[in-house]
């Protein structure tokens, strides 16, 4: 690396850090006081406390990357505007595209660690937090876990089996229930195709009940349809369901494709894979936004407007990108273009700035 390239680097990285643990401390502190009710109304213990808000770190970490990287690349850029840096660059014969090459190569590093910390990081830290906070704390019982090509929940007075649960169409599908007595003994078993939630209680489908008892064999009993004695509501099942955020990429294309060999709409699903994929990029876009719009200020661009310049631009991309997501889990737009369409705008905007800037 040249002079100016560690120079650029080390005010780069340097104001990065700070921005990004600024955010991530203003994160933590929002979410404290959001919660700090519930954990003292439970009487948590303070390495509880802790626990909960260390395994939110790198939730927080993966939402204000790119916001930290654009007000970095912002004020560092116009602090070099501010002191005719640029001005002495230029006179020296080295383009603006060769001065903030390191903060481009940096930002595309940033982008492979984004997406690497959304994918295993992040998914991990949400499941332990919020065993944390519901089991640690609240003392509620860890009634099931979710796999891939199953659901397990332990209800009232037997043990759940779920091949596949529709919580938009409250439909479970693949179902076995072991129904056992105060002594843990299995007493009957049912198994149902489907069974959809119809006013206030559960409705199976095509059933096959087997009652164990001691002396005989298991007597069998076929149901066309039949309402089934389960106790749960639908919401108690979406407490095991595993949201699209706490799973990685593999983990939802795994599900995408169970989903739509079960004859089910995958848009919502889709939508959040690719968003996977796409969200990292944005840091490497807003770099290139950051970078022209400071130098495009010149010495008028102070602190405190790279600052304010920052919010519009990182709040207007949370529109957009909002926005199309919106669209593609409604099915109005593909869901690949729905979860790039706000990157594909804004490299576009990024692109006509960055090659009109006066080098």
């Amino acid at each position: 690396m040249t002079i100016l390239d560690r120079y650029v680097t080390k005010e780069f990285l340097r104001l990065l850090v700070l921005i990004l643990m600024t955010l991530i401390l203003l994160s933590l502190l929002v979410d404290f006081f959001g919660k700090i009710r519930m954990f003292l109304s439970n009487h948590a213990t303070f390495a509880q406390m802790a626990s909960y808000f260390l395994w939110e770190i790198p939730l927080f970490v993966s939402l204000t990357l790119p916001a930290s990287v654009l007000l970095a690349s912002l004020i560092t850029f116009a602090s070099f505007s501010r002191s005719n840096e640029i001005i002495a660059m230029k006179a020296n014969g080295i383009s603006l595209y060769r001065t903030s090459l390191p903060v481009i190569v940096i930002s595309a590093f940033i982008c492979i660690i984004t997406f690497f910390v959304s994918e295993f990081l992040t998914p991990y830290g949400i499941d332990k937090s919020e065993y944390i906070r519901l089991v640690d704390v609240q003392k509620q019982t860890d009634k099931g876990t979710f796999k891939q090509n199953q659901i397990w929940y332990r209800g009232h007075s037997a043990i759940y089996n779920f091949r596949f649960f529709d919580p938009e169409r409250n439909i479970l599908k693949g179902i076995t229930i072991f129904y056992l007595n105060s002594s843990f003994h299995l007493t009957s078993r049912l198994d149902a195709e489907w069974a959809e939630w119809r006013d206030g209680a559960w409705v199976g489908h095509n059933l096959l009940i087997t009652t164990f008892k001691s002396e005989t064999f298991p007597g069998l009993e076929w149901v066309k349809q039949k309402p089934l004695a389960i106790p749960e509501q639908p919401s108690d099942f979406k407490v095991v369901q595993k949201d699209s955020e706490k799973m990685n990429y593999l983990e939802l294309r795994r599900y995408i494709n169970k989903m739509r060999e079960e004859g089910y709409d995958t848009a919502r699903y889709q939508v959040d894979m690719y968003g996977r994929t796409a969200f990292p990029f944005i840091t490497l876009i807003l770099v290139f936004i950051g970078i022209s719009f400071s130098l495009r200020l010149g010495r008028s661009g102070g602190v405190t407007r790279s600052i304010g310049l920052g919010i519009v631009i990182g709040f207007s991309y949370w529109l957009v990108h909002a926005f199309s997501l919106s669209l593609g889990r409604s099915g109005s737009l593909p869901p690949i273009l729905s979860a790039w369409m706000a990157n594909i705008l804004f490299m576009a905007a990024a692109a006509y700035m960055f090659y009109h800037v006066e080098t």
